[in-house]
């Protein structure tokens, strides 16, 4: 699905207290990574609890245009693998819907095989920068070809003779890492990426899995990663965690709604991804974690969350942004009902997302009456604290579905609600938001134009 339909208005007001269980949908990062890691073993890898979003099934399409089979089979998803290096050459354009995850990683895993192939996706994604990736490929022999400004469309013509790759990464991107680590799949000897703030690592854990070599060490110049290449990769039974940044929607509303008492059962904590739980907790968010285990080399909890009246602003470490990155615009949300100000600096990432996402939450939460300031590469949310929070203005989602769903999560406890231009985006990432959230108790609903 290329484009995005008619606009979709969405609105949200106060309700009662939410309370159940909030099952909300696999993780993205590990779903786009079990498909494609399965794509490259040799044999059937069987996933379960594969995130079903747009982006993740695009990720699916691109791994059948490229030979591998995808199909499901009653809840699991089934990948017979082509092996490292047995991709073909597409004969259609490889359109990534809304997915940066999904194009980047792609790009990755077919650079090192004498292929061509064609890259496209929607509008937001055609606007993204894709030269992050295409700059360390082109060292293993790879060459792109696109619209200015290193855009998509864009041709990748895969390396006729790959060699390995030694790259530090400019600036923390765990999309980056893992392009050049499945890029090193295919390459002999070892290819190697250094990271000064370490980023996710689901791609080094899922490698591991599959059999690859991985080494990761912390030194003086940062985490340290080195890929023996050309392994066989042997399929997997993968069980997909649920997705911590789905999981940050219901959590923050329960903080923020009076009364209310959620449960959010089987969410991964990677360290790299958790640090909005950590950051809420040091606000004062009455959130703990139930049921400690691990699954599939991923650590694993039950998040309960429940109504925090008390929440005081707090100054975000700057070095834990990479591990809350997809979080700061519901954070944001979440700051306006905090006392005093929330400062949240290294966050530079954020101007080129989906959206600038800095520039998106901060004009909308504005026109709600709150107040913003921001830098480059910081901003501060100065709150209001609970119950002073007027909101009722129409707000630009910007074809972004974590916008969306932030300020739907906001108006929740808003005195006037608020509404959100067009909701459609939400399906890439969480398909199942307003049902979930309905379920729970929230008044959010699907608005009249």
């Amino acid at each position: 699905m290329s484009g995005h339909g008619p606009a979709i208005p969405m609105q949200s007001k106060p309700s009662g207290p939410l309370t159940g269980e909030a099952h909300v949908p696999g993780d993205k990062s590990i779903s786009h990574r079990s498909l494609i890691l399965g794509a490259m073993a040799l044999g059937e890898t069987r996933v379960t609890g594969l995130l079903e979003g747009q982006d993740v099934l695009d990720t699916g399409a691109a791994m059948r245009a490229f030979g591998a089979e995808v199909w499901k089979d009653g809840e699991t998803w089934v990948i017979r693998g082509v092996g490292v290096g047995g991709f073909a050459e597409p004969d259609q354009v490889i359109d990534c819907g809304n997915s940066g995850t999904g194009v980047r990683l792609i790009m990755g895993a077919m650079a090192t095989s004498p292929i061509a192939a064609t890259f496209t996706g929607d509008a937001s994604l055609n606007g993204r920068p894709m030269a992050r990736v295409t700059d360390p490929l082109a060292l293993f022999g790879a060459r792109a070809f696109g619209r200015s400004g290193g855009r998509l469309p864009m041709t990748i013509q895969g390396a006729e003779m790959p060699v390995p790759v030694r790259y530090a990464t400019p600036v923390p991107s765990a999309q980056v890492k893992s392009a050049v680590l499945l890029a090193g799949l295919n390459a002999p000897g070892e290819t190697v990426v250094i990271e000064r703030e370490a980023t996710r690592d689901h791609s080094e854990r899922m490698l591991a899995g599959f059999g690859a070599k991985v080494l990761s060490e912390d030194t003086a110049e940062g985490r340290v990663i080195t890929l023996t290449g050309q392994p066989e990769l042997a399929p997997q039974t993968i069980a997909v965690p649920r997705d911590p940044s789905s999981a940050a929607f219901p959590v923050c509303a329960a903080l923020i709604t009076e009364g209310s008492d959620v449960l959010v059962p089987n969410i991964g904590l990677n360290p790299t991804r958790a640090g909005l739980f950590t950051t809420l907790r040091e606000m004062g968010a009455d959130l703990t974690y139930e049921n400690e285990r691990e699954e599939g080399g991923e650590p694993v909890a039950d998040l309960r969350a429940r109504f925090s009246p008390d929440l005081q602003g707090i100054e975000v470490p700057p070095e834990r942004a990479a591990s809350m990155i997809d979080e700061y615009p519901v954070l944001s949300a979440v700051a306006a009902y905090a006392r005093g100000k929330t400062h949240m600096p290294g966050v530079k990432e954020l101007r080129v997302k989906e959206s600038d996402r800095i520039d998106a939450m901060a004009e909308g939460l504005r026109a709600n009456g709150i107040e913003v300031a921001e830098g480059e590469d910081w901003w501060t949310v100065t709150g209001r604290g609970f119950g002073d929070v007027t909101g009722g203005a129409r707000v630009a989602s910007r074809l972004d579905h974590r916008i969306a769903m932030s300020f739907l999560v906001f108006g929740l406890a808003a005195r006037d609600g608020i509404t959100v231009d067009d909701g459609g985006p939400i399906a890439t990432s969480f398909p199942v938001f307003e049902p979930l959230m309905q379920g729970l108790g929230a008044a959010i609903w699907r608005a009249e134009g």
